[in-house]
This record gives structure tokens, C-alpha cells and sequence, in this order.
């Protein structure tokens, strides 16, 4: 049997986009040793600089403008006046796709963001190409930016995003509802204990588990002074992800908190921290959602950017597993609340665990062992 080629598609290496292709890549591992996989970042392999700088740009507009990105969102008006520049784009990065294809002759493509998987699509119908595309979804919502016929099949997370798609334009056949590919580890029983002694905690108080996504982005100094005013006791545990700011400044002010502190930078622990906490203050991004909803951990979500945190906070208040503030003094009352009701933080589990799908990544790695015509079987 011939082996089989994986190319996955991501752009930037800390984003969820990234986290939900890695969870791809070690699900297919799992399931046949013998596949060939390459995982690559778009924007760094077609063009950094170029495409650094629209990245960037893209930050910038959704710290500071966050009312511009707004109305970039899911607009049709705005993919219509963009669409010359996007085909420039990918007319431009047609040599080096050409050359990822010599180098790499796969067998089936699968894109974690929209960018790499409108450029794949048009690179298939300009070059009449017959290789399978794959879209997976990695938010509670699709945009407009998605949408491409020469996407052979959608991997999406709820039935709703399939109506959604089916609303426009994208038949049921070419969807699958597998959920938001997330690292496999994520399904498997937690330490609680061991990780409750590695990191110094103490068992009997709540934990608090504070995120900004990978870049630690977000109100997050305000965030923990509101919880260090909190009458009850508590251990905040703050994950700063590449944010180096944000880890020095908690580390040089660590002493002026009351609560017990504990100050991660970039981890590959997350399932373990999950596992210990009471709840967790977060920004609704799609994959670090889903990792929560596969640990049964109540989300409480500050003030969610327009865009996709505002449509994934929609999808988890709608269905009872996270919580939303809009100001620091709610989220300390509402902190409060729920260390003093078991019974309601309890409701908030059973919720959130209700939503989880965390085999997502296994099921969406035997579908494409399965479009690709390999027997994992016989392996």
C-alpha cells in the first residue's frame, strides 16, 4: 500500500489555528504511524514579510479599532472590494505552492484558517487540480472568508454552523459536524493531584484559571486585580502565553497581591491546569473554548471583542457553559457568587461538559485516512 500524504495549512505558530492543525497531525500519528505528514505556516512560507505585516495589522485593528474589525467581520461589501487584492495574493504565492507540491506530492489538503484555504482553492481551479481541500472550522461561527466551491468538505462544530453554510451556498454533503479539533490528550483522565503538587497548589482552596490565548492577550493585570480583592480565599493561576510583558510584570508585582499567585508563560499543559480549576476567565477563542467544554470547566468571558469572540460568546451563553461580565466590578461580584454556590457552579459543569467534543481530532484524522483511500485497518 502506498503511503499516504497529509499537508496541513495553519498561519502563525501561537495561534489556535495552529493548535487545532497540531491536534490533526497527532490524531493521524495515533492512527496510522506509516502517513507522511507536513504541517506549514502559510504566512511564513509564502511570504513573511508581506503577510507579517497584514497579520500585525490585523492585531492592531482588533486591540485598538476593535469597532473597525466589526465592520471588516463577515462582510460580503468588504470581501467584494478586497477580492483583486486577495487574487493578486494568491496569483503571487503560485510558485511556491507549485513548489510545496513537487517537494511534497500530497495526497489531501487540510486548512485550520480561511487565508490558506482560499489560496488552495483557487490554485485548484486555476491549475484544474484534483487533490482533496478540507476546511476545518476552528470557531462556533463561519465567515464569509471561508466560503469557496472548490472546498471539497467543511469540518464544522455544531449543526448550527451547517445551516448556517447550507444558508449560503455550501450543500450538506460537503459538511461534517466533528467539533473543534483539540489535542487528544484533552480526552484522557486528568492528575489532578500530581499536577495540584508540581505546581505548588494548594488542594482545598478554588483555583482561578486566568488566559489570553496563546499571545496572552487581553485585560489581564485587571482581571487579577479584581480577583486579589475577593473577601474569599482563592489561588489565581495566570497562563501569560508569549506575552513576556505580561510575565515580568506579574513576577516583579507578585508580592503586592494578597492571593496566591502562580505565573505560567507558554505551556503544553493546558489539559492538566483545566483539570485543577474551578473556572476559568478567558478570551472566547474557539480552541481554547473547546479545550474548557472537554475538562467540564465553566467559562467566564470579559468584554469579548466584535467578531468571532462575540459569535463564540453567543454560542456558549446560549448554551449555559459560560458566563459574561462587561466590567471588572461584575466579574469580582460574579466571581464571588459562584465560589458560594456549588450547586450553581456545578450546573455550569454539567453544561459545559454537555457541549464538549474532545475525540474531535481523532474522528476528523480517520475521515481523511478514509478520503484518501487508506485501509487503517490493514496497516
Amino acid at each position: 500500500m502506498d503511503t499516504k500524504r497529509v499537508l496541513l495549512m495553519h498561519i502563525t505558530n501561537v495561534t489556535g489555528h495552529r493548535s487545532a492543525s497540531r491536534a490533526i497531525e497527532h490524531a493521524l500519528r495515533q492512527t496510522n504511524g506509516a502517513v507522511q505528514i507536513r504541517a506549514i505556516d502559510a504566512f511564513n512560507y509564502i511570504n513573511p514579510y508581506l503577510l507579517g505585516i497584514i497579520y500585525n495589522l490585523y492585531i492592531f485593528i482588533i486591540k485598538a479599532l476593535p469597532g473597525v474589525w466589526d465592520y471588516l467581520y463577515d462582510n460580503e461589501a468588504i470581501l467584494r472590494r478586497i477580492d483583486r487584492i486577495r487574487s493578486l495574493i494568491h496569483r503571487l504565492s503560485e510558485r511556491k505552492i507549485k513548489r510545496l507540491f513537487d517537494d511534497f506530492p500530497a495526497d489531501i489538503v487540510v486548512c485550520t484558517q480561511a487565508f490558506p484555504c482560499a489560496m488552495l482553492a483557487d490554485y485548484k481551479r486555476r491549475h484544474n487540480l484534483n487533490i482533496p481541500l478540507m476546511g476545518v472550522l476552528t470557531d462556533f461561527a463561519p465567515h464569509i472568508y471561508w466560503l469557496n466551491d472548490y472546498v471539497d468538505i467543511y469540518i464544522v462544530p455544531t449543526p448550527e454552523v451547517t445551516q448556517n453554510l447550507i444558508n449560503r451556498g455550501i450543500v450538506q454533503q460537503r459538511q461534517r459536524v466533528l467539533g473543534i479539533p483539540i489535542d487528544t490528550k484533552f480526552a484522557k483522565p486528568a492528575k489532578r493531584q500530581e499536577t495540584f503538587r508540581r505546581l505548588g497548589l494548594d488542594a482545598e482552596l478554588p483555583v482561578i484559571l486566568i488566559m489570553g490565548g496563546g499571545q496572552g492577550l487581553g485585560p489581564i493585570k485587571e482581571i487579577v486585580r479584581s480577583f486579589d480583592r475577593l473577601r474569599r480565599p482563592v489561588q489565581l493561576m495566570v497562563v501569560c502565553g508569549t506575552n513576556r510583558y505580561l510575565y515580568k510584570w506579574l513576577s516583579r508585582n507578585r508580592s503586592s497581591f494578597t492571593k496566591p499567585l502562580f505565573i505560567i508563560g507558554y505551556t503544553d499543559h493546558i489539559d492538566d491546569l483545566m483539570a485543577v480549576s474551578t473556572f476559568i476567565v478567558t478570551k472566547p477563542g474557539g480552541l481554547t473554548s473547546a479545550e474548557a467544554l472537554s475538562k467540564s470547566l465553566p467559562i467566564i468571558i470579559v468584554n469579548p471583542l466584535p467578531g468571532q469572540e462575540s459569535r463564540n460568546t453567543r454560542f456558549l451563553l446560549e448554551r449555559g457553559a459560560a458566563l459574561r461580565v462587561d466590567s471588572f466590578v461584575q466579574l469580582q461580584s460574579l466571581a464571588g457568587e459562584l465560589l458560594s454556590d456549588r450547586a450553581r457552579l456545578a450546573k455550569l459543569r454539567q453544561r459545559a461538559g454537555a457541549q464538549a467534543v474532545a475525540d474531535s481530532a481523532q474522528k476528523i484524522a480517520q475521515l481523511i485516512l478514509d478520503m484518501v483511500g487508506n485501509d487503517v485497518s490493514s496497516v
